[in-house]
């Protein structure tokens, strides 16, 4: 059985965003006291995770998808991976905020998938 494109796509996308997150700004908490080139090279080295996983992940969604539509629905799920890292893993606060970008991102992809 064949996986969708945009299954595959996604799932790959939301992946490579949670290593993304972690990499941006995971460091913020964890490495707070070491000096910022300790927290770039471990940043990075999370990153290439982050790519092992988007490269693909863009590949395959270009058989299918615009190169606009691709960006719209990374966007869109860094959004959704950014949340719950935010509130979770760095103990800030929900705002409803959140709510008003994530409809503007729904929007996006409204308009950058319809026919």
């Amino acid at each position: 059985m064949q996986i969708p494109v945009i299954v595959q796509t996604t799932g790959l996308l939301i992946m490579s965003n949670v290593f993304m997150t972690i990499a941006w700004y995971g460091h913020l908490k964890n490495l707070s006291s070491k000096s910022w080139w300790i927290a770039a090279l471990i940043s990075w080295s999370i990153a290439l995770f982050e790519y092992l996983l988007q490269v693909p992940a863009n590949r395959i969604g270009y058989t299918q998808y615009s190169l606009a539509q691709l960006k719209i629905l990374q966007e869109a799920l860094t959004l959704i991976v950014f949340v719950p890292f935010a509130m979770f893993y760095m103990g800030q606060p929900f705002k409803l905020d959140y709510v008003w970008a994530g409809l503007c991102l729904v929007g996006a992809v409204y308009f950058i998938f319809r026919n």
